[in-house]
């Protein structure tokens, strides 16, 4: 049986991303953005960091230090949630290069 993938639309400071994803990842894939949007909010609120592209980097990179520490502090047994965690960060990578 094959996976249904279907798009979703997310929305990132303002701004509305159709992303195409399996039916069993829809809710992860719309608490990654809204944890998304709610870092680059922060972080274009702090007032320290101009421009869309910058504040979009140093969100993917607060993210991505944040998943690279629950690597190290994860048990062998959540693999999958590693993995599940990679591909979300990588379709909203691939995501963020759109704009």
């Amino acid at each position: 049986m094959s996976i249904q993938r279907h798009p979703v639309a997310v929305s990132i400071l303002g701004k509305e991303y159709k992303i195409i994803c399996a039916e069993n990842e829809q809710n992860d894939l719309i608490a990654s953005a809204l944890q998304l949007d709610h870092q680059m909010r922060a972080i274009r609120l702090s007032g320290k960091v101009s421009g869309g592209e910058r504040v979009a980097v140093l969100a993917a990179l607060n993210l991505s230090v944040e998943l690279q520490q629950s690597k190290k502090n994860s048990s062998p047994d959540s693999s999958s949630l590693s993995s599940r965690l990679n591909k979300m960060y990588l379709k909203i990578e691939t995501a963020l290069k759109t704009v």
